[in-house]
């Protein structure tokens, strides 16, 4: 049996070591058996959130050119990956490629869901996804399992809407914005701007541009309020 050994310490009655299987470094330290990349420094895994006995995310990234580091990690015909998953009792191990980019490593976490748009929150290290209707149980996952792992190994706060609640949103922002609702009562608008016929501007513009003009049919104020 495989285990991670957690601390060694001397105890009453002599060394004590604490081991586990439930630990995320050893899946880390499983696939450093299997994959020889990894030794060698050409692949490297930089991230890991686990729920152990049911689902893993890893991120990995390549150091050499040519070289895939998912590909090293699954291996031929998928035996690596199925190597490290048998050794953990058939835990589900999703490999996604990293990147320094919040927006791309976002995306690659929630894989295989569809992704509509995001939106990154920098200051309060939030990410704003969108997806289709049909996608937003698989973005989110049994009980919330992929976001929640999502979110883990990024170490961001994510937040997932489908496109009909992001465009509801929008038309009531832009409905309260038109009324003359100061601009930090609109629980959608991160814009850096206060001014409300600024904000304003910047919904209309997104919304457009990410659904249709017939948004803003509810909010015929709201184009007033920006002319002046």
């Amino acid at each position: 049996i495989k285990c991670f050994v957690v601390d060694v310490k001397q105890g009453m009655r002599g060394p004590e070591i604490t081991l586990s299987r439930s630990h995320p470094a050893l899946v880390k330290q499983l696939f450093a058996l299997e994959v020889p990349e990894i030794g060698d420094r050409i692949v490297e895994i930089m991230g890991i959130a686990r729920e152990a006995g049911h689902r893993t995310k890893i991120s990995v990234r390549t150091h050499r050119s040519g070289v895939s580091a998912k590909g090293a990690l699954i291996g031929p015909m998928g035996a690596r990956a199925r190597a490290v998953m048998d050794e953990l009792h058939g835990e589900k191990i999703d490999i996604v490629r990293w990147s320094d980019n919040p927006v791309e490593l976002a995306a690659n976490a929630l894989n295989p869901a569809d992704i509509i748009s995001i939106e990154v929150d920098s200051e309060n290290k939030a990410i704003h996804v969108v997806v289709p209707q049909d996608q937003l149980s698989l973005a989110i996952g049994k009980r919330g399992q992929n976001v929640r792992l999502a979110a883990k190994l990024l170490g961001w706060k994510i937040d997932i809407k489908s496109e009909e609640e992001k465009r509801q949103e929008m038309q009531n922002a832009i409905t309260l914005l038109s009324t003359g609702a100061p601009v930090s009562t609109i629980p959608c608008v991160t814009v850096e701007a206060t001014r409300p016929a600024d904000v304003l501007f910047r919904l209309i513009c997104d919304s457009v541009l990410a659904f249709d003009r017939d948004i803003l049919t509810n909010a015929p104020d709201g184009i007033a309020l920006f002319e002046r």
